[in-house]
C-alpha cells in the first residue's frame, strides 16, 4: 500500500511518473503497478526468493534480505550507463526531485552521487550519514565501480544486517581511493526532509504545516515497522490510498488499482504526540507521557 500511496499522492499533485521503473520482487506487486500505469521491471530468478511478508522491525531478516533487492537494482542500472534517482516506497513527491538533480546551473550539479542526510550521525554512519532510501547518481567509471563494489559487499550487509551502514563504508572508501564526488543533502535543509525532521524537528513540521517551506519530497523514515509509517503517514495527510485496496492483490480489488486513489488525503489521528496536519489532542502518545504536539 505504500507503493499504491506514493503513486496517488503523485497523481493527486499531477506529477508525471512516466520516468519511473518499478523493481517488483513478486508478481503481485509486479500486475498491481502496471494496472496503475508504473512501468515495472520483474524477473523471478533475481527477486523471486525476496520476502512477500514486510519487515516488522529494522534490520530483522525479512530486511536483511529485502537489502540486497535494493543493491542488484542499482547496479544494473548503473552498468547500463543511466543516471538514475533510486527511492524506497515510503515517499511523497511535492515536486518532481529530478528538476534540481538535472539543473545544470545549480552550485552542487558536478557532484556524482548525491544522497539525503539520514539525520542520525551515530558513529556507525559516519562520516556521511547518507540515508539509502533516496539518492541520485550520475553515470560515469566512478559510480559503475562503486555499485559494482556494492553488489560484492553483499557479506558486509549480511553481517551488519544494514545495507546502508555497508554502502556508507563503500562511499568513505572510494571517495578516499577514487575520487568518488560525494554530496548530502543537509538534515538541516528544507528541501528533503524526512524522519528526521518528523520526530526531531517539531519547529520545522509546524512551519511545514503553515506552508513555509516548499520542499520536493517528504521520506518517512526513521520508523520502526510498515505499520507506523502508515499511521504518520495519514496523520500528516499524505494518505491518498482507499481503504478498500490496503493489502489487496488485484484480483481482489477488481482488476484495476486506477480506482484505489483519492482526490484529497484521508487524514486520521493515531498519536498526539507526533506531528499532524490537525490536532491530535484525544489520541494516545506513542510514547509514554509524552504531550501533544500541538501544545
Amino acid at each position: 500500500e505504500l507503493l499504491l500511496n506514493f503513486v496517488c499522492s503523485a497523481k493527486a499533485r499531477n506529477l508525471s511518473l512516466k520516468q519511473v521503473l518499478l523493481f517488483a520482487t513478486d508478481i503481485e506487486t509486479k500486475e498491481l503497478a502496471e494496472s496503475i500505469g508504473i512501468t515495472v521491471f520483474f524477473d523471478d530468478e533475481t527477486f523471486g526468493s525476496m520476502p512477500k511478508a514486510p519487515a516488522y522491525v529494522y534490520a530483522d531478516p525479512n530486511f536483511t534480505k529485502m537489502m540486497m533487492a535494493k543493491v542488484y537494482c542499482v547496479q544494473l542500472l548503473a552498468m547500463l550507463d543511466y543516471d538514475f534517482l533510486f527511492q524506497d516506497v515510503d515517499l511523497i513527491w511535492f515536486r518532481n526531485p529530478l528538476e534540481i538533480f538535472h539543473n545544470t546551473s545549480h552550485p552542487w550539479h558536478n557532484f556524482d552521487v548525491y544522497f539525503q542526510d539520514d539525520g542520525n550521525h551515530a558513529l556507525f554512519y559516519s562520516p556521511y550519514s547518507a540515508n539509502t532510501g533516496f539518492y541520485y547518481v550520475r553515470q560515469n567509471d566512478r559510480t559503475r565501480y562503486f555499485f559494482n563494489s556494492l553488489l560484492l559487499a553483499g557479506d558486509l550487509i549480511a553481517g551488519t544486517h544494514s545495507h546502508q551502514i555497508a554502502l556508507i563504508a563503500l562511499l568513505n572508501e572510494h571517495a578516499s581511493l577514487y575520487g568518488l564526488k560525494t554530496k548530502i543533502l543537509s538534515r538541516d535543509g528544507d528541501d528533503f526532509p524526512g524522519g528526521y525532521h518528523y520526530h526531531n524537528r517539531k519547529a520545522w513540521m509546524r512551519g511545514f504545516f503553515k506552508n513555509e517551506y516548499d520542499p520536493y519530497i517528504f521520506h518517512m523514515s526513521w520508523t520502526s515497522s510498515k505499520i507506523n509509517k502508515r499511521k504518520f503517514v495519514e496523520q500528516v495527510g499524505f494518505w491518498y490510498l482507499n481503504e478498500r485496496c490496503i493489502d489487496k492483490t488485484l484480483n481482489e480489488i477488481g482488476g484495476t488499482a486506477n480506482t484505489c486513489c483519492l482526490a484529497e488525503p484521508n487524514v486520521v489521528c493515531h498519536y498526539r504526540d507526533k506531528p499532524s496536519v490537525i490536532p491530535c489532542k484525544d489520541s494516545r502518545p506513542i510514547d509514554k507521557d509524552k504531550p501533544s504536539f500541538w501544545d
